[in-house]
């Protein structure tokens, strides 16, 4: 069997384009993830959603490769960002495509992250010395699923779900604490015990 038959596999037991989409992306077949339960998730995430114009910076710190870097402008970058996002969600009726990028640049403010330059596969940055690898959870984001390759550098995962209010909510967890550490992938999956639906 080649590399991407699971694929074929996918279509044949009624997959729907979505589920066989999402596959292709990560390169694995969904019976070979490992998940996390909404359950577990939320039982981890002890803080309160928080808005946008709470988020105070974590700590301020030095210039990254050589850019200036300011906490302070970051964050007023992040609040401008947010706002945008809002009022592009206000005019469109659709989102503006910056999850990743606000779940960054949150992460930067938030917890003190330092982004590595671009590109750098493995992990986002570190936080206290540590590597981490940032997760955003978009709120049209229909699977609920945070993908994270096992073989990536990081020693942290940060996973930032934002809501259709642009409500913040985090958790930094341990590499340690993420299941299915022995596979390909660690796939998390916030199932909403109230929604079913796929």
């Amino acid at each position: 069997m080649g590399d991407w038959d699971f694929l074929y596999e996918m279509n044949d037991r009624g997959y729907s384009p979505e589920e066989i989409a999402d596959a292709a992306s990560c390169g694995v077949a969904p019976w070979e993830w490992k998940y996390l339960s909404r359950e577990w998730i939320d039982s981890q995430l002890e803080e309160a959603p928080e808005a946008a114009y709470d988020v105070q910076p974590y700590e301020p710190f030095q210039s990254r490769e050589g850019f200036p870097y300011s906490v302070v402008q970051q964050t007023e970058i992040f609040h401008d960002l947010v706002d945008c996002a809002q009022r592009h969600l206000e005019n469109t009726g659709r989102y503006l495509q910056v999850w990743g990028e606000l779940g960054e640049i949150y992460a930067e403010v938030k917890f003190g992250l330092r982004r590595h330059g671009t590109h750098r596969a493995g992990s986002d940055g570190t936080i206290q010395g540590k590597l981490v690898e940032v997760k955003t959870i978009s709120p049209e984001k229909s699977s609920n699923r945070v993908l994270v390759k096992s073989q990536g550098d990081f020693e942290q995962l940060l996973i930032v779900r934002i809501d259709r209010d642009f409500q913040f909510q985090s958790k930094l967890f341990d590499r340690a604490e993420l299941k299915g550490a022995s596979g390909k992938f660690l796939r998390g999956r916030l199932e909403d015990s109230h929604d079913h639906s796929q």
